[in-house]
């Protein structure tokens, strides 16, 4: 079972845009092997032989992004709020993600928030979508503003502000290397976009100066 087992499995054809045939298990592992011996390792030694299953059963549940649709995961929402008026927010959303660039892992912490117009969802589901999102070779960029705009087109709400403040490891572990770097992006929809008030209430909320 992946973590979304209660949403629609679905692509998102915004991401998924190939006609490709999808390889087979079998060409994934053999690829995997292909790999090792090009580092130079023996892919028949007993450390390695069952390491290219291994791999890719582990990218089954890394990339299960793709098999998700966000906007299913947020379908079902709830009218009897007693006219709550104020913002939603789910703050410090642990993620891991992968560089589109070096498949090499972005770890990170997602702030996500809403102000709603008279419909809110649960919020595991919050969590769900940036987990759907994120499990899919990403930049950081279009990471952030995916999950913003799925929220907006789905709620409705008044306005949505997402902040994503993540260590890239293809920084950290090749080319530059430097260690402990933090990239923050945001996205403010609506409200939080044209009203300063409103985005320096999410920014304090998330111990962020606005």
């Amino acid at each position: 079972m992946t973590p979304y087992d209660n949403a629609l499995a679905k692509p998102d054809d915004t991401v998924v845009t190939t006609a490709h045939r999808k390889p087979t298990r079998e060409q994934a592992e053999r690829a995997v092997r292909t790999l090792i011996e090009w580092i130079g390792e023996d892919p028949d030694r007993e450390g390695l032989v069952d390491t290219p299953a291994r791999v890719v059963k582990s990218y089954e549940e890394l990339f299960g992004g793709y098999l998700f649709e966000p906007a299913d995961i947020l379908a079902r929402t709830f009218n009897e709020v007693e006219a709550y008026d104020e913002i939603v927010l789910l703050k410090g959303v642990r993620f891991k993600s992968f560089c589109e660039h070096h498949m090499l892992p972005i770890v990170g912490t997602a702030h996500v928030g809403y102000f709603p117009r008279g419909r809110v969802v649960g919020i595991s589901k919050l969590a769900r979508v940036i987990d759907a999102y994120a499990r899919r070779m990403q930049i950081q960029e279009r990471l952030t503003a995916q999950i913003a705009h799925a929220i907006q087109t789905v709620l409705d709400p008044l306005g949505v502000a997402v902040v994503i403040e993540s260590e890239h490891q293809c920084m950290s572990l090749r080319g530059v290397q430097k260690e402990g770097v933090a990239m923050v992006t945001t996205r403010m929809l609506g409200c939080f976009k044209d009203d300063p008030e409103r985005r320096r209430e999410f920014m304090h909320l998330i111990g962020r100066s606005g």
